[in-house]
């Protein structure tokens, strides 16, 4: 199971990243050096890295406030879908229950 990093290592992390991105050529391999000199993995912090750079406005992207809205709308969605499936197998039970050619 992956380990939880704390919220406030990860900013300090993609602060350090951010800070020092001008003195490599890259940012994986900014990312790859301070991630090693901290323990985690590269990708991760190059992860948090764009993460942060779109919510700053510097990239290209969806920003957090408006993914976790996505993923709200998607989660009420799926259970509005799934509320009118109940209906609907609610209502064909119904309707055969009420049928006079039944009895």
């Amino acid at each position: 199971m992956p380990k939880r990093i704390p919220e406030d290592t990860k900013q300090r992390a993609v602060r350090l990243v951010l800070d020092h991105l001008d003195e490599y050529p890259y940012l994986t391999v900014a990312c790859q050096t301070v991630a090693g000199r901290l323990g985690f993995g590269a990708e991760s912090l190059r992860r948090w890295v764009r993460h942060a750079q779109v919510d700053a406005g510097d990239r290209e992207g969806v920003s957090s406030s408006e993914l976790e809205r996505i993923r709200a709308l998607q989660r009420e969605n799926r259970e509005l879908r799934e509320a009118n499936a109940i209906l609907k197998d609610a209502a064909v039970f119904l309707a055969g229950e009420l049928d006079p050619r039944r009895r």
